[in-house]
Parts: C-alpha cells; sequence; structure tokens
C-alpha cells in the first residue's frame, strides 16, 4: 500500500470513527435530573444529557419510572388516573423571568426560577389508558408485545 492510499485510509476512518464515537458516546451517558417540580398530577423534570433518540428516550422512562416514583413521586395521577410528566433541558441553569420564552416555577421562593423552554420528552396519560410519549420528532406508544408503535397525531 503506498503512502497516497494510506492517507485516504486514515482520512476515511477518521471521518467514519468520530461521529460513531460521538454518537456511541451520546447513548451511554448517564442521564442528570437536576430538579422535579410538581402541580397536581403534572410534573417538569430539568434534565441533563437525556437520550438524543426518541427509542432512546422512551427506552430510558421504562428502564428508569419506578426510581422516579419512589425518588420524587411521580408520576401522581389525578383521580381519573391522568398524568403529564415534561422532561425539559436544564441547558444553562435557572434563569429570571425577563426573557419571552420562558417556563418559571412557583414552587422557587426566589426570582431566578425560570428556564429556557425546551422540552425534550413528555408522557402522558390520559383516564387509565396507555401511556402516550411524546418527542418533537412523533408520538409514540407501546404495543401489547413491548414494542413501540408510531401513533398518527388526532
Amino acid at each position: 500500500m503506498n503512502v497516497k492510499s494510506k492517507k485516504k485510509l486514515s482520512v476515511l476512518v477518521l471521518v467514519f470513527c468520530l461521529p460513531l464515537s460521538y454518537f456511541i458516546w451520546l447513548s451511554i451517558r448517564s442521564v442528570e435530573v437536576i430538579a422535579v417540580h410538581k402541580d397536581g398530577n403534572y410534573a417538569s423534570v430539568l434534565v441533563k444529557d437525556f437520550p438524543v433518540t426518541d427509542k432512546g428516550k422512551i427506552y430510558w422512562w421504562l428502564a428508569n419510572r419506578d426510581k422516579l416514583q419512589i425518588r420524587y413521586g411521580i408520576p401522581k395521577p389525578a383521580a381519573y388516573g391522568g398524568f403529564n410528566i415534561t422532561f425539559w433541558d436544564f441547558g444553562n441553569g435557572y434563569k429570571k423571568e425577563g426573557k419571552y420564552d420562558r417556563l418559571c416555577f412557583d414552587d422557587m421562593q426566589t426570582k431566578i426560577s425560570c428556564i429556557d423552554k425546551k422540552p425534550l420528552f413528555t408522557v402522558r396519560r390520559f383516564n387509565n389508558e396507555r401511556a402516550l410519549f411524546i418527542t418533537y420528532e412523533g408520538r409514540y406508544s407501546l404495543g401489547n408485545d413491548g414494542s413501540i408503535i408510531q401513533v398518527d397525531r388526532d
């Protein structure tokens, strides 16, 4: 193999391996729950390093829902069985209200109680039906066999 071929091969390997390595790193990093803000059967969970893919988000929820119930008391279904949990990107932390599109939490006794609105994932259940998983890309539910099924938006 000549020098020119070795350089091409090295560049090709680099171009392929770097993005693959980055994607693998994004997929295996630990999710950090920063805070949970509750209001009845609604909860906002502020997170860092949430999974990137829709399936990754759903699988993370399925693997951690019992831990969230034990540690934070969520979900807390209403009398009719429904609940709503939205996972928000904590980003650069809490901020003052000031900016137009911020979500502020009334349960904090400080003026720095808002985050930039960047929803990552929502788990919603109406009545006692199956949970609906909502991402930027789509809506999903679990099939009887545990498979993830994309749901049409009605």
